[in-house]
């Protein structure tokens, strides 16, 4: 029996970048597009348009670079919204604008203070708009799961009538159970009348951690079509994880005979991207992804492992793009080693970029023996997405010790200019470092996030140090990485102040 095809709908620079601290500049959004097409992704949202000039830039410019995947741009039942949104995704190949309404009673009227016949009429000429632009409109019954289930069903009848070709289920708040959104899909395909003129799409919330459960149980009723994210993150709780709905209807193809058009083997570079840009880091147990998902501790599993590898493992580290073996990288490595250990990760990059990243491969080999796979993403996304930064660190010297004040000197090159400064602090060498850097770049944002994190393993491993900071109600990340820990604080400092000063 032939499988049929799953549509892969990634949110990731759209809902994934509503997560707080989230935020990703024009530059890292399309080094995540880039590498969605490449991995086979069949929709892409590139963002909410509307809701800024910077949201608006980063889906323009991916709709004129991406080529293979549908870009797509949410938008609001309103006018100006969908009109900015179809200008936004214009110059793409496949364009899309997904559009949407709340249908849930508590919604309505606390939200919208609209009644059930002005829903309708808004739902009608939204999407009627949005058709007249593009030629794919999906429509979303935000807090579906919550929405009474005759006006849900008329709802969905209005918007198929009104030129929707994709109907997107959410599950808003998180709130449904397997059984229940299985048994709503099921409803809505036997009492929409037109429900055969569209696609039927998931879009699932983790609030109870069952967002991929839920996906899964309304692809076996019926949707071909689940709206996802890279490392499942998302408002609140997240959003199901695409690398887990992907590996679950690979892994179980036996039970579900359906498939998807993603190269799962990039799912841990695209999820290490992930993570690097966002400063999200993944926990050691997340399924597929996490630093644990294919370790064996207890001597029963090892004992295992070693007579067949299947006695413990369901799916093989290769098949969502671990190596096994690596082609060993250090000091005396040549540039034609180095570009083709990049090609096999996952990269493609131009020569400008290609050269600044060698030139920081060969530095940081200076001071570690062996870069591993881990370094050289690290290393290499950090050469692609500050290459337009306004600030940088040219030198730190720290002195501190247990029986004195620590004093920490600065110079950072802000544009064209170079400043420097030297602060002494009762609280250690990294607040010294950010109380110098304050000086020379002087803001009020507040430190919410400071967090290390060793890349590798041994005393020579890099440093990938994650900061977030809060201004005026928006929160920025960036991560910086050195063998020097207090270094490496300094970079990821100064990244997220560039990042705050170009938002």
């Amino acid at each position: 029996m032939a499988k049929e095809k799953i549509i892969i709908f990634d949110t990731t620079l759209r809902d994934g970048e509503q997560a707080p601290g989230a935020t990703m500049n024009l530059e890292e959004k399309l080094l995540i597009a880039k590498t969605l097409e490449k991995m086979g992704v069949d929709v892409i949202e590139a963002g909410f348009p509307a809701a800024s000039n910077g949201d608006f830039e980063a889906v323009n410019s991916i709709a004129k670079t991406i080529k293979n995947s549908v870009i797509c741009g949410l938008a609001r039942a309103k006018k100006s919204d969908i009109e900015r949104t179809a200008e936004s995704v214009k110059p793409a190949s496949k364009p899309r604008i997904h559009t949407f309404l709340a249908t849930s009673p508590i919604h309505m009227e606390f939200k919208l203070k609209m009644d059930e016949k002005q829903v309708l009429s808004a739902i009608g000429e939204s999407v009627s708009l949005a058709r007249n632009f593009v030629p794919e409109v999906d429509w979303s019954p935000e807090d579906a799961t919550r929405s009474k289930p005759d006006f849900l069903f008329k709802c969905i009848e209005t918007a198929i009538a009104a030129g929707a070709n994709t109907i997107n289920i959410p599950d808003t708040v998180g709130y449904t159970t397997p059984e229940e959104y299985f048994d709503l899909i099921l409803a809505i395909k036997n009492n929409v009348k037109n429900i055969d003129k569209a696609v039927i799409s998931t879009h699932c919330h983790n609030d109870l951690g069952l967002a991929v459960a839920n996906s899964l149980a309304a692809m076996r009723a019926g949707a071909r079509q689940i709206e996802c994210t890279i490392n499942g993150i998302g408002e609140r709780a997240g959003n199901a994880a695409l690398e887990e709905i992907v590996m679950a209807i690979k892994t179980r193809a036996d039970f579900y005979n359906f498939e998807t058009a993603i190269d799962a083997t990039m799912i841990t570079r695209i999820s290490r991207l992930v993570s690097s840009i966002t400063g999200f880091a993944v926990q050691y147990n997340k399924a597929i992804v996490g630093a644990n998902a294919f370790a064996h501790e207890s001597g029963i599993h090892q004992d295992g492992m070693l007579k067949h590898r299947a006695t413990y493992e369901i799916m093989t580290p290769e098949s969502v793009g671990l190596e096994k073996t690596q082609l060993r990288l250090g000091k005396l490595s040549g540039r034609a080693a180095f570009k083709d250990r990049l090609r096999e990760v996952g990269y493609d990059l131009s020569e400008e970029v290609l050269n600044s990243a060698f030139q920081k491969f060969k530095d940081l080999a200076d001071k570690k023996k062996e870069i591993l796979d881990e370094d050289l993403v690290l290393l290499v996304d950090g050469s692609i997405t500050h290459k337009k930064s306004r600030l940088h660190l040219l030198d730190l010297n720290v002195e501190c010790g247990s029986s004195k004040e620590a004093q920490a000197y600065v110079k950072i090159k802000i544009d064209s200019d170079e400043v420097e400064t030297t602060f002494r602090s009762k609280d250690g060498p990294v607040d010294a470092i950010f109380s110098a850097i304050k000086k020379l770049i002087p803001h009020n944002a507040s430190l919410e996030l400071y967090q290390v994190q060793a890349v590798t393993e041994g005393t020579d491993a890099q440093a990938n140090v994650v900061i977030r900071l809060k201004q005026n109600n928006r929160i920025f990340s960036a991560n910086g990485a050195d063998t020097d820990v207090l270094v490496a604080s300094a970079i990821a400092y100064i990244n997220c102040l560039d990042k705050l000063r170009q938002n």
